[in-house]
């Protein structure tokens, strides 16, 4: 198992470096090529609502991105120290002017990723939240000597 870890600054400038080294390391471990596009794109999003996450709130740790190559699979967790609402409870002095579309959009973000990765997992706690998504490998094919 393999493993590539990646953290930048919580800025938008830096989400397209992290998807273009999420795309060629998903490439490497034998992701199919026409599914590329949509670990570009997944990758985009989890790092924006993350740096989104990180900004909203003023976090100067860096967001978090771990490109794990595994046996017959590829994963990447993009993580984010933001502390999420846990159902039902409320923090004291929680600054959001509008909570309900600060909500929406975050349930958007996760809707798009959702609807580009088959295999999704998020958690989220008061520490902050974890995005794994997960794509199939086709190993390389046999070389045959003559």
């Amino acid at each position: 198992m393999a493993t590539v870890e990646l953290r930048f600054s919580a800025l938008p400038e830096h989400v397209r470096t992290a998807r273009l080294v999420a795309a060629a390391v998903a490439r490497r471990a034998g992701v199919d090529e026409a599914v590329l596009d949509e670990v570009r794109l997944a990758v985009g999003e989890a790092c924006s609502r993350a740096v989104g996450l990180h900004q909203s709130v003023g976090i100067t740790a860096p967001v978090k991105v771990a490109l794990i190559e595994e046996e017959k699979q590829f994963s990447i967790e993009v993580g984010d120290e933001a502390p999420h609402a846990v159902p039902g409870s409320r923090r004291a002095g929680d600054a959001a002017d509008d909570p309900d579309a600060e909500t929406e959009e975050d349930e958007m973000g996760l809707a798009v990723i959702s609807g580009l990765v088959d295999d999704v997992e998020v958690t989220a706690g008061e520490h902050g939240g974890l995005i794994r998504m997960t794509w199939p490998t086709t190993p390389p094919p046999a070389v045959v000597l003559p």
